[in-house]
């Protein structure tokens, strides 16, 4: 519809595409805000349901010690923010957890461990957990740093239903955040949990210091992948002191709900996750990143080791904005 100067064309089409252009990507950034809700809000409405939101949980079975660089990572040992290491949790104590993730309305339970890659003997153990959580009926997911195609497949065995691995910014900013992995190799462990038959849960962070451009290039690479991401956090920068990026600017909060919104059109299927910084997000704000889109939380008091919103406040949001918890999804074999 013309816009009462000349008018321009924003339709946003609805069907999954993997021929996104960095122009492209950047012209959705670029449009008019009301323009790229709705289009998101279109795109939200054809693919899934309206009012509902996938509910996660996050528990952090290995804490600290973690070799790498990344500069947003209280869990580095290069960097003094008070993360004690932690050795990887026993059994019955993530199956303790999980119950409660269960009982507070949690659907999906992801286990996340500190490591470059994991060690053989600590993967026979999550296998286990991954196995036992699994049999309380809840989906399963776990962040564990980069795999191979076998650790990929034991996990997949265990019966591991996603896979996080975030790209966190486009290739071209990733070096100043990161320099002990490379992006191919982000992409390599991406392969090899595509390739063992898992589900990908993939996305980034807003707030590092990147341009409209980076997120724009982050999201053209997932949604150019030969099948999009199930699951695409999106991560507002928890500024952690310590850290290299614990002085980072402010996000503005409408910069971030267009990228919400730009994940919604681009990778129109998957669950758009509004994941870490919610702490320090307003009710408001929240609700926009809904209404753009969003459509999964994680759920609980931290994630992995910096606050989350409890469990009350949430359901006090869902309630006021007139939304639930999405349905579980069956898992075969559960008790």
């Amino acid at each position: 519809m013309p816009d009462g100067c000349g008018g321009n064309d924003t339709t946003i089409g609805i069907q999954p595409r993997h021929d996104w252009t960095i122009g492209q990507a950047e012209a959705l950034f670029a449009l008019p805000f009301a323009d790229l809700i709705y289009g998101a809000q279109r795109v939200h409405r054809a693919w899934h349901q309206p009012n509902a939101v996938q509910m996660s949980t996050l528990l952090s079975i290995k804490t600290g010690g973690c070799p790498e660089d990344c500069a947003y990572c209280p869990q580095s040992v290069r960097y003094q923010t008070g993360v004690d290491s932690e050795a990887l949790m026993p059994l019955p104590q993530v199956l303790e957890r999980a119950r409660a993730a269960r009982a507070a309305g949690a659907t999906r339970f992801c286990m996340g461990a500190a490591y470059r890659s994991p060690k053989r003997r600590d993967l026979e153990q999550i296998t286990l957990m991954v196995s036992a959580v699994r049999e309380l009926g809840l989906e399963t997911c776990a962040t564990l740093g980069m795999l191979t195609r076998d650790q990929a497949q034991q996990l997949k065995d265990a019966g591991l239903d996603y896979y996080n691995h975030n790209l966190d910014s486009s290739e071209e900013f990733y070096g100043q955040v990161i320099s002990t992995r490379s992006y191919q190799e982000r992409l390599d462990t991406l392969a090899a949990v595509r390739d063992a038959g898992m589900n990908v849960c993939c996305g980034g962070i807003v707030g590092m210091g990147e341009t409209t451009r980076d997120r724009a290039q982050m999201l053209v690479t997932l949604a150019n992948l030969p099948q999009h991401p199930e699951s695409v956090p999106i991560n507002q920068l928890v500024r952690v002191p310590g850290t290299p990026l614990a002085g980072a600017g402010d996000v503005d909060p409408l910069d971030f709900v267009r990228t919400i919104a730009a994940a919604r059109v681009m990778i129109p299927k998957a669950h758009v996750r509004l994941s870490a910084g919610r702490s320090s997000m307003s009710d408001e704000l929240q609700a926009l990143a809904f209404l753009a889109g969003a459509n999964s939380i994680f759920y609980g008091e931290k994630l992995l080791t910096t606050g989350n919103p409890d469990v009350t406040h949430d359901r006090a949001l869902l309630a006021r904005l007139g939304m639930r918890a999405e349905c579980a999804t069956a898992v075969p074999g559960a008790a």
